[in-house]
């Protein structure tokens, strides 16, 4: 005989046809209940990995891994200190760059925006802009020239095309007695530019208030002496940059606040794990009504197989192997709808690419609207840890499930169940 023994017998109540049909349904519902909840998580976890993905790569398509800015006394000499830091471990590009916040404007209409100086030669070590151009080239930023690059969202706004000259006026500080606002001593400075390019990149928060013009054009706006305002920097390993930018600011000596993409996007990034989580505890809520069936049925075949038990221990099984015939069958039907649920959910996560497309044909729709979103596909990214951890515990509920109806069936009197037979 198969030993252990009461695997054997478990195994037995498992593919026993003499089950009344109401325990069966319920044991069937139990285990599609759990292959539908890890199914579920799987793929809805991995599709949203891909979103996040996909929303992280155009944010920082145009945003450095991480900055390193100081004083105009400090970045005096910014090429020196930005050759220092290429020599660094991970360091694979550095660009200076001036932010500045102000207001673009054309004929009636005027858009607060954020014009960034940059230099175009040694802009693409640190950025994508170059791929998202879509009138232009970043190499027309000529130096003295003025010159200008508008995010796609901002040049619709403003109805600019190539060629069209626009207003930037940006509030700097003044000198004595001049241009005093609430208590504030501003000098408000207007240029006339050119715009020589436009620029997509599918996220809102680049393409509708972002522009490019040369870092001594704005230098000259800034009235600074053609001192950037930091250096950007990019990293082998985005996700290393957020440790390794402040150990080189460490390392520099004072005047240098670090920054990273982490603290810059904190807020998106932040939304995107809460609502992971959210959508993870709600899904697995599946997988626990899945195992709340198995507790039922399990309690019902208890029920069913009293005189089954008396006789198991009037012939010398003991109450723990009792308890093991009943997790058996329970595991059994848990893991099952587990690794179904896996081995499916596996199968639906990485061949989104193909099934959404099929999906969109037979149904004559789109899950992205490509009119509307600057993501058209259905991405995904399966993260193994994250498999791994929604199987394990898909498996621990099925376990903890067995247990009640299993002490219930092992604490079952022989004497008392054999009465009436």
């Amino acid at each position: 005989m198969f030993h252990p023994v009461p695997v054997y017998v478990g195994l037995r109540y498992v593919v026993s046809r003499r089950r009344g049909f109401f325990v069966s349904f319920i044991s069937w519902i139990s285990m599609l209940g759990i292959c539908v909840g890890v199914l579920a998580l799987i793929t809805i976890i991995s599709v949203m990995n891909g979103l996040e993905r996909e929303t992280r790569t155009r944010l920082l398509s145009l945003t450095s891994h991480a900055t390193l800015a100081a004083s105009p006394e400090r970045m005096r000499d910014w090429q020196t200190l930005a050759e220092r830091i290429r020599h660094e471990p991970d360091v694979v590009g550095v660009a200076p760059y001036l932010d500045l916040q102000g207001m673009i404007g054309r004929g009636d209409q005027m858009r607060a925006a954020l014009i960034r100086g940059i230099a175009p030669e040694v802009e693409k070590q640190v950025s994508e802009i170059g791929a998202s151009m879509k009138a232009g080239a970043l190499e027309d930023l000529i130096p003295g020239e003025r010159h200008i690059v508008l995010g796609a969202g901002l040049a619709y706004a403003l109805d600019a095309h190539i060629g069209d000259e626009i207003t930037v006026l940006v509030p700097v500080g003044g000198r004595q007695g001049e241009g005093v606002i609430a208590g504030i001593d501003v000098q408000p400075r207007i240029q006339t530019f050119t715009v020589s390019g436009v620029f997509e990149v599918g996220a809102a928060e680049h393409d509708n208030v972002l522009a490019f013009v040369h870092l001594q054009d704005a230098a000259a706006i800034a009235g600074n002496g053609g001192v950037p305002g930091g250096l950007r920097l990019r990293f082998a390993d985005i996700f290393a940059a957020p440790a390794r930018v402040h150990q080189l600011a460490a390392a520099l000596g004072g005047g240098l606040q670090a920054s990273d993409w982490s603290i810059e996007n904190s807020g998106f990034f932040r939304a995107v794990g809460i609502e992971k989580t959210m959508m993870t505890l709600i899904l697995m809520l599946i997988v626990a009504v899945a195992a709340f069936n198995i507790v039922a049925a399990l309690v019902m075949v208890v029920n069913e197989k009293r005189t089954d038990i008396a006789i198991l221990r009037t012939v010398g099984i003991s109450p723990r192997a009792i308890v093991a015939v009943f997790m058996t069958q329970g595991v059994i039907i848990g893991w099952f709808g587990a690794l179904l649920g896996l081995v499916t959910g596996l199968a639906l996560a990485l061949n989104v690419d193909t099934i959404a497309p099929f999906l969109e044909r037979v149904f004559g729709g789109h899950f992205f609207d490509p009119t509307v979103f600057a993501i058209s596909q259905v991405p995904s990214e399966v993260q193994w840890p994250q498999v791994i951890a929604i199987t394990v515990t898909a498996l621990v509920l099925t376990v903890l499930a067995t247990i009640y109806p299993a002490v219930r069936g092992a604490a079952t009197e022989p004497a008392e169940a054999l009465r009436y037979e």
